[in-house]
């Protein structure tokens, strides 16, 4: 099942503030802001398309480029699910451009690279929030091999370890056509939602993104489609930039 979740979400300049201070959580903030009942709507629709599917608790977020706002709908919407009484996981699979350690206001000396290196348990590294029912894993130092790392066996034993602990693991992932990690954790995954930023997502970009994750076998549960809100209301935005050169 495929279908748009169009949000009408406001628009930012993209600005590499947003990886230093992480990302606006309007649903925390603001929890009755339209915004953030548009989240929960994305919430509520990927529930449904999740329906259709055996497990469905192991949601990526990803886009197809750079500052599309992935990092932004995947907090957002880990953290409606938590108000609504589900015990979230929010894992930060961004290992080059991590933010979830700067959204959530802690250190990120561990996380998710530590794991897979063998340094840490998941134990060790999981952090509470000021969400209740929501946790988070943070990325960990950057790595030289990042896909290596989430390709590795213990990238599938950390996530056993959180589909046993958890009600909802959300993983904020790279875009899919910087790199190769989304295809790594597409097997790892019950579904993926793909972020899009209208008016400045390429058509080719994105149907190049749907043919990569449907070329992996990754059950794409729907996108969420940000549109440039009106000009009054530009308090909340999102957006960062990706540094990966000419990495491929």
């Amino acid at each position: 099942m495929n279908f748009s979740l169009k949000e009408i979400l406001p628009h930012h300049k993209v600005d590499q503030e947003t990886q230093k201070n992480g990302v606006m959580l309007v649903t925390f903030a603001e929890p009755k802001h339209v915004v953030a009942e548009q989240f929960r709507t994305v919430r509520t629709n990927i529930e449904f398309a999740g329906a259709a599917l055996d497990v469905c608790k192991v949601i990526m977020f990803t886009s197809s480029a750079m500052s599309e706002g992935k990092s932004t709908v995947s907090a957002n919407v880990a953290v409606t699910w938590a108000q609504a009484g589900k015990k979230v996981l929010l894992i930060d699979a961004d290992l080059r451009r991590p933010t979830v350690h700067a959204t959530f206001r802690t250190l990120n000396l561990d996380g998710v690279t530590t794991v897979l290196t063998g340094k840490n348990t998941p134990e060790q590294v999981v952090e509470t929030t000021f969400v209740d029912h929501l946790s988070i894993i943070t990325s960990g130092p950057v790595p030289p091999n990042p896909s290596e790392l989430l390709n590795s066996k213990r990238m599938g034993k950390l996530l056993d370890w959180a589909r046993n602990n958890f009600d909802i693991i959300v993983l904020d992932a790279p875009p899919v056509l910087a790199v190769s990690d989304v295809q790594v954790l597409v097997p790892k995954t019950d579904g993926v939602v793909v972020v899009a930023n209208m008016g400045k997502t390429l058509k080719g970009d994105l149907e190049r993104t749907v043919e990569v994750l449907k070329f992996a076998n990754a059950k794409i549960l729907g996108s969420v489609e940000r549109v440039k809100a009106k000009h009054g209301d530009r308090g909340y935005g999102y957006g960062y930039g990706y540094g990966y050169g000419n990495e491929k």
